[in-house]
């Protein structure tokens, strides 16, 4: 009978065992080999096979070591043995040990999952701005798409596959480069010679991918609000409809026996995906978009890259460094002669000195001065110690003193209140200048002051960030609810102006009423959105 090479089927995650065995590293090239021999569609390999195509600096001397790695995975489950009969001439061939080998479909799963670890781990991610102008293009065609009375469903698949695609590479990189970056910042894994290098093309990258977040986010944001609303208030905007054609398509394909609740599925799934997809560009619930939480870090980078850059510096420039100073007592230590170099070189460093001065005062000092005891006399020689009472007594020994003044802040205290007061009589002119008489236009603000225009830059923006496509009206109040700003917008195209000491403020005109909420109780004022 022919032997049988192949052993039982593994269970558990017996394919993994050549991680941790002795010799992995051979392992693992193997099984790459097997799987470049795959992609070329060659189904056995030899053991001869094998060890050609191992790299030349890697490959063993004798081919036996490769037939007991071959072996080794064969046992794992790694590998499937099989008789090489096209080789036989005579029946003595058959008993003779001849295999060709092929991957497990074990072996190649846990291939692949080493793969996609080796990837995931190497992956360094990238801020893809080129991504946020793809999304908005697919979002532009959905858009297209929702306009028709009955989309195409191919189309509407497509478009929202594509979407979808792009956007889960953008936060996929997006996330592994503020990972990267961090490690970067860290000194974990950089040079400090290539940081150096790298670290202004780097500034240079997140200040370019934070402008285009800025500027694309807001269009995205848009046209998401677009697809949502639409004519269709509702049924869920004009993107449900989409959803529920994608899903459709999507169940075609599905088994008789899940037909039932392949649809209800595949729309909970691009349901899920399209919630995903808005709540990184739009911030909704007391919750911060991921867009913005992106652009805070990215943000928060650039200083932590300078300040390491200042760090750098300073080491160069010599200023004292802990690490360095252990790096070079350790190659003093090295370089020591002896070891009653080193022995010196120790209470140098350290100050390891006998303990004798712990107890020393005046009279002592005198008398050491007098009659001097080197530092290396033993205790059994020297000249004993006169011991406090309290200090046999207690183990501690008190010198006895006034104690510390206490020290008198009362200036510090007042320098800081006036600052206080001074700045909170800054902010309240702020919101007096602001405080607007009932409705007027922005044109009619005239100019502000650097503090006034800062403050009038958060409550427009706040309320900007609640204004939703269709809406002619809005108001917000501010984080601190001493402001509430209320605008509405005029069809008449005129531009208003607020000049500043740092420049000049242009946008569409709009009218606006600013209530300052601390001197005015406002009662019974609520505000509903204005829809067409």
């Amino acid at each position: 009978m022919i032997p049988t090479p192949n052993p039982p089927a593994p269970t558990g995650y017996a394919p993994f065992a050549h991680l941790t065995a002795p010799n992995s590293a051979l392992y693992r090239r193997t099984m790459r080999t097997f799987l470049t021999a795959k992609e070329r569609f060659a189904v056995h390999l030899r053991p001869e096979d094998v060890h050609a195509a191992l790299p030349a600096g890697e490959r063993p001397a004798e081919l036996d070591a490769v037939v007991k790695a071959l072996d080794s995975l064969v046992e794992w489950g790694n590998l499937r043995a099989d008789p090489d009969t096209a080789r036989v001439t005579a029946v003595e061939d058959f008993y003779r040990k001849r295999f060709v080998y092929q991957l497990t479909q074990a072996g190649e799963a846990a291939e692949e999952a080493l793969s996609a670890y080796d990837e995931a781990l190497g992956r360094r991610g990238a801020l893809q701005a080129v991504a946020l102008h793809d999304i908005v293009t697919h979002l532009r065609a959905l858009l297209v798409l929702g306009a028709e009375k009955e989309p195409d469903p191919a189309k509407t698949y497509l478009a929202l596959d594509a979407l979808t695609s792009r956007f889960a590479a953008l936060a996929e990189n997006a996330r592994a480069f503020m990972g990267s970056l961090q490690r970067t910042i860290d000194l974990h894994d950089v040079e400090e010679e290539v940081f150096l290098a790298y670290k202004d093309r780097l500034i240079q990258y997140l200040e370019r991918f934070i402008q285009d977040l800025i500027t694309l986010g807001g269009r995205i944001a848009q046209l998401i609000l677009e697809l949502e609303d639409g004519d269709e208030l509702e049924d869920g905007g004009v993107i449900a409809p989409l959803l529920r054609t994608a899903a459709a398509r999507e169940a075609a394909d599905a088994s008789p026996e899940d037909a039932e609740h392949a649809e209800q599925e595949a729309y909970a799934r691009w349901t899920g995906r399209w919630d995903g997809l808005a709540a990184w560009f739009i911030s909704r619930n007391g919750r911060e978009s991921q867009a913005r939480l992106l652009r805070g870090r990215a943000l928060g980078a650039i200083p932590q890259l300078l300040a390491v850059v200042r760090s750098l510096n300073e080491r160069r420039a010599g200023r004292s460094d802990r690490s360095a100073d252990f790096r070079t007592l350790a190659r003093w230590f090295a370089e020591a002669p002896d070891d009653d170099a080193r022995h010196r070189l120790w209470r140098t460093a350290f100050g390891l000195y006998p303990a004798r001065h712990l107890t020393v005062d005046a009279d002592t000092l005198a008398t050491r001065t007098a009659r001097p005891v080197p530092a290396a006399t033993p205790w059994a020689e020297a000249e004993p110690l006169r011991i406090s009472p309290q200090l046999r007594r207690t183990g501690s020994y008190e010198r006895r003193g006034k104690p510390r003044k206490i020290e008198d802040r009362s200036e510090a205290r007042r320098h800081l209140a006036e600052i206080a007061a001074k700045q909170a009589a800054e902010t309240t002119a702020a919101r007096a200048r602001l405080a607007t008489d009932g409705a007027t236009r922005l044109s009619a603000l005239g100019d502000l002051d650097p503090l006034a225009f800062g403050l009038f830059l958060q409550l427009l923006g706040d309320a900007l960030a609640t204004w939703r496509p269709g809406m002619t009206h809005t108001s917000a109040t501010s984080n601190d609810g001493s402001m509430e700003i209320r605008l509405t917008a005029l069809g008449d195209g005129t531009t208003a102006e607020i000049i500043t000491p740092g420049g000049t403020f242009r946008g569409p005109d709009h009218t606006v009423e600013i209530i300052d909420l601390t001197t005015v109780e406002i009662t019974g004022l609520t505000t509903k959105d204005d829809r067409r």
